[in-house]
């Protein structure tokens, strides 16, 4: 009896894993490009320079001009290759700290933060390296055809720097920093947020209201963590001096950026930053509290659209309406950029379950 269930959930998890690393997908294709901008804009230190960019659509323009239109993608695989598990890494530990902390008196909110900081710290230590990868490849300005490919780039950082703190895993304590508050500030502001703002029974406006606080966690988050992601594409990134460490350390490196280039070079990319995170994880979040099942919980890590329904009967089985039903709004379907092969893989699913069942 308790083996069926075992192969179901490991069956379910398999849908949701590849229908979430196809939305992973997409949103890295789609959103790269500022990621590279940002890059680019913590890494430059001085607004003399005649290659420094001036502006965000300065930037788009000489990327453009210089490296082509490949030059947006520049690190492009690291991320792909992380999406999957830093995905499930995050939600998945974001639920078990939260099961832990249930046995200590603390609030909702505050719950919702330390659990939030907890999966960002251990996210952190799934994406760096590929991190270490993606900003040495975005730091690149030769045209795209000109630079070391992906494993190449890795395999010189590993046989030159080896695998520690120096090497494939420098910049950590910034990325632990960049991570963790993110994932707290986020968390907590969304938890604390959402239940202020009432419930409306009106499904778009429903929709609107997770949207706007989940865009609105996501953009905060953003500006109170910039400054660990400065110090980190510093760290990660080209020294000033070939041959010649200049950056560290997180905090001795925030030190350096803010006496030698003033406050506000700490908030160097904060524009295409809020660009990419606050939609994406306005999405994402929409979904993540009051998840009492499994499947619950794996669409909320996944971000897939629409209901997780079993079909009533065996004439409902493979058929999903492609419209929304009466009272519900467009996006019960299609909120998500995968949603027609999120739809596929729940269709084929469904056909699953209802073999199971009858």
């Amino acid at each position: 009896m308790s083996a069926k269930p075992a192969v179901g959930f490991v069956n379910e998890a398999s849908q949701q894993i590849l229908a979430g690393g196809s939305a992973g997908l997409v949103e890295i294709c789609l959103m790269h490009p500022l990621d590279v901008v940002k890059t680019r804009f913590q890494i430059q230190r001085c607004a003399t320079d005649p290659n420094s960019y001036k502006s965000l659509g300065h930037s788009f323009r000489m990327i453009f001009r210089t490296e082509g239109l490949f030059g947006f993608y520049k690190g492009i695989l690291p991320p792909i290759l992380a999406e999957t598990p830093k995905r499930a890494v995050k939600f998945f530990t974001f639920e078990q700290y939260k099961k832990l902390l249930g046995y200590v008196s603390l609030s909702p909110a505050l719950t919702f933060a330390i659990a939030g900081l907890g999966s960002g710290l251990t996210e952190a230590i799934v994406v760096n390296p590929f991190e270490v990868v993606k900003v040495g490849l975005q730091a690149n300005r030769n045209k795209f055809t000109e630079q070391p490919s992906t494993m190449s780039y890795a395999r010189h950082i590993i046989k030159k720097e080896g695998l520690g703190l120096q090497g494939l895993n420098k910049g950590f304590t910034a990325t632990l920093g960049r991570h963790g508050v993110f994932n707290m500030v986020y968390f907590g502001f969304y938890y604390n947020v959402k239940n202020i703002i009432p419930v409306n029974k009106d499904p778009t406006l429903e929709f609107l209201r997770k949207f706007g606080v989940g865009l609105l966690s996501g953009t905060i988050a953003s500006v109170i963590n910039i400054p660990f992601d400065v110090a980190k594409s510093r760290i990660q990134g080209p020294q000033p001096v070939p041959g010649e460490i200049k950056y560290r350390t997180c905090f001795k490196t925030m030190a350096t950026v803010y006496q030698e280039e003033g406050i506000l070079a700490l908030y160097k990319g904060l524009l295409p930053k809020i660009m990419r995170l606050g939609p994406e994880h306005s999405l994402q979040t929409r979904r993540l509290s009051g998840h009492g099942s499994r499947a619950q919980l794996l669409r909320g890590m996944w971000d897939l659209p629409g209901p997780w329904h079993e079909p009533a009967s065996p004439a409902s089985a493979g058929r999903l309406s492609t419209t929304a039903p009466p009272g519900k709004p467009p996006s019960y379907f299609y909120n998500s950029l995968s949603s027609s092969m999120c739809l596929m893989i729940r269709t084929s699913h469904e056909r699953r379950i209802l073999k199971s069942v009858v």
